[in-house]
């Protein structure tokens, strides 16, 4: 979603989606100041056994704004969490490549990476930047 449409989360999904009352109360106790950290977000998911992919349809239901991506990608004000790599492992780079299609590496292929690699993911978000691939589906579904 555009900055212009922030706030406006629900429209995304067909009209009369609803959300699951026992994963919104979850969400509901994560969230402060009308936001819900990625971790959160995902532990959430752990905890009721379902994708991500439904733990963010019920935060846009809500209308509740997601932060603090874990590959730093958005959600830390003006201070930009995602650093371009100064250098790149080989073991990292071939991890990230073997991912890649049409120019994008998926959330989900960036987490692998960060585990064959054994590196943070923020190691291959910032890899990412510096070898201009764009991040790409968001497990959330916030991009």
């Amino acid at each position: 979603m555009t900055h212009e449409n922030a706030g406006h989360y629900a429209a995304k999904h067909p009209k009369g989606a609803k959300y699951n009352p026992q994963v919104a109360e979850s969400i509901k106790q994560k969230t402060s100041a009308g936001k819900i950290a990625c971790a959160a977000a995902h532990k959430i998911a752990d905890d009721f056994d379902m994708a991500p992919a439904k733990v963010g349809v019920n935060i846009d239901l809500l209308e509740i704004r997601l932060s603090k991506c874990q590959l730093g990608l958005f959600g830390y004000g003006k201070q930009k969490k995602i650093k371009p790599a100064i250098s790149i492992s080989p073991e990292l780079e071939k991890a990230i490549k073997e991912s890649v299609v049409e120019g994008c590496i998926s959330c989900t292929d960036c987490w692998e990476a960060a585990i064959k690699a054994g590196c943070s993911k923020l190691d291959v978000s910032g890899a990412c930047e510096t070898l201009k691939i764009k991040i790409s589906p968001c497990q959330l579904g916030a991009f």
